[in-house]
C-alpha cells in the first residue's frame, strides 16, 4: 500500500466515513470482472499486487503451508507473512470470511480456522515438529502428488495390508494359546 509520510489532516469520523462508502462501493459490485474494473481504476499495480499477496498468504498459511514455502512461492518477506498469521490469529474476521466462500479445489480435512491457528492443536503439532511425523508427512505428499493411477494402486496395496495386520492378529492368537 502506499506509504504516507504526514498523518490524515482529516479526523477520524472523516475517515470512517470514506472508508464506510468505500466499503459500500464494494458491496455494489456484482461479479469479479466489475471488482477488477473498479480495483484497476483506484488501485495502483503495486497496490493491488500487495493486497493480493497478503490475501494468498492468508490462504497458504491456512492451507497449512510453512513461511519458507510461502515466501518462495510468492516472493514476499517472512515480516509481511507474520503480519498476516497475526491478524488472522488475533481477528482476522474478513480474512476469514473470504477464505470460507472462496471455492475450494480440493479440501482434505474439515478442520475449522480457529483449529488451524491453534498453537496446540495436533495439526499445528505436526507441522511444528516434522521430523517426528516424517513417514506420515512423506507418504502423505508422495500420495497427494501422485496421479489417479497411483492412488489406485495405493489403495490396493493398503486393502492387502489390511488383510495382512488381520492374518497377523491370527496368528498371534494361535501362539499365545
Amino acid at each position: 500500500m502506499a506509504k504516507f509520510t504526514n498523518p490524515s489532516k482529516l479526523s477520524k469520523e472523516e475517515q470512517e466515513k470514506l472508508i464506510i462508502g468505500l466499503c459500500r462501493a464494494l458491496s455494489l459490485l456484482r461479479d469479479p470482472i466489475e471488482a477488477a474494473q473498479f480495483l484497476k481504476d483506484i488501485l495502483s499495480a503495486q497496490e493491488a499486487e500487495m493486497l493480493a499477496k497478503r490475501l494468498k498468504v492468508a490462504e497458504l498459511l491456512v492451507a497449512g503451508l510453512t513461511y519458507v514455502e510461502i515466501s518462495k512461492d510468492l516472493k514476499v518477506s517472512s515480516a509481511t507473512i507474520a503480519k498476516v498469521y497475526e491478524w488472522l490469529k488475533l481477528s482476522g474476521d474478513g480474512y476469514r470470511l473470504v477464505l470460507e466462500r472462496m471455492p475450494k479445489k480440493e479440501r482434505k480435512t474439515e478442520d475449522s480456522l480457529d483449529e488451524k491457528f491453534d498453537p496446540f492443536s495436533w495439526r499445528n503439532v505436526k507441522r511444528r515438529f516434522p521430523l517426528y511425523f516424517w513417514p506420515q508427512l512423506l507418504l502423505e505428499n508422495i500420495i497427494k502428488s501422485a496421479k489417479e493411477k497411483d492412488k489406485k494402486k495405493f489403495r490396493e496395496i493398503l486393502d492387502k495390508m489390511d488383510k495382512k495386520s488381520a492374518l497377523y492378529k491370527q496368528i498371534n492368537k494361535a501362539l499365545v494359546r
